[in-house]
């Protein structure tokens, strides 16, 4: 093994190992905080049940507890600790390369499913944290603040490849088209429907893609619309996501 070939095995090691431990960390805080709360849930606690130092444990989260909020929050969100964008996961490589509009709604509502249901938790508790204003929340308004201006940004990117494609209803801006997929990717409406009405989280699913469709395709694109999400193989795209460790 060449100098140059070992550096780079090395450096992918390293890579690995950082990546693990992240895990870890964020796996141990989750549970915690899921138990007992965020304020009760001490950095020493996290470090203890990761199996890590807390040394280490405060370098991979910059900032403190609210930077392990943050870890949490984002583990929860790609289902892993790699450093992959969003808009770079396979599940939405999957979606873009999707041709027919309505299925690839249809995927688009699978994947918004899965993340409500591994970052939903997580948000409870934040947004719980937050409004108690101790001490221990600072922070949490900010970070809470910046994953919803994430989430706004974000649904821009599918209105923009639904205009690309052609698939936008005659009349629909990309602007309009964002703000209605950002309201309807509510994790709120989510947990309304589904813990306040008793939707299932299928029937969520199915009418998420089935609103979707309604609201933003051209009438001649709407030729699948009477099937359900399951007909349209959101069933798979949702498993594929749901795959991912909650």
């Amino acid at each position: 093994m060449n100098d140059r070939i070992k550096r780079r095995y090395v450096s992918e090691l390293r890579r690995e190992n950082a990546e693990q431990t992240r895990l870890r960390i964020a796996e141990a805080a989750r549970a915690l905080m899921l138990e007992r709360g965020y304020a009760a849930t001490t950095m020493a606690e996290v470090a203890r049940v990761a199996g890590v130092a807390v040394q280490t444990l405060y370098a991979s989260c910059p900032g403190g507890k609210p930077g392990l909020a943050k870890l949490v929050y984002d583990v929860s969100l790609a289902g892993d600790a790699q450093p992959i964008p969003q808009d770079a996961r396979p599940e939405v490589s999957a979606i873009v390369a999707e041709p027919d509009p309505v299925r690839k709604l249809a995927g688009y509502a699978a994947m918004a499913v899965a993340i409500f249901e591994r970052v939903g938790p997580v948000r409870r508790v934040l947004r719980i944290a937050a409004g108690a204003a101790g001490a221990g929340a600072a922070g949490l308004d900010d970070l809470l603040a910046e994953t919803e201006r994430q989430r706004r940004v974000g649904s821009r990117g599918p209105a923009e490849h639904l205009a690309e494609t052609g698939a936008l209803r005659a009349g629909l801006g990309v602007d309009r088209a964002a703000d209605q997929i950002y309201a309807l990717t509510s994790i709120e409406l989510f947990e309304r429907l589904t813990e306040v009405c008793g939707w299932s989280v299928v029937e969520f699913r199915d009418w998420l893609a089935e609103t979707l469709v309604s609201v933003l395709l051209d009438t001649e694109r709407r030729v699948s619309a009477g099937r359900s999400c399951s007909d349209l193989g959101c069933q798979g795209l949702y498993a594929y996501s749901m795959s991912v460790k909650k």
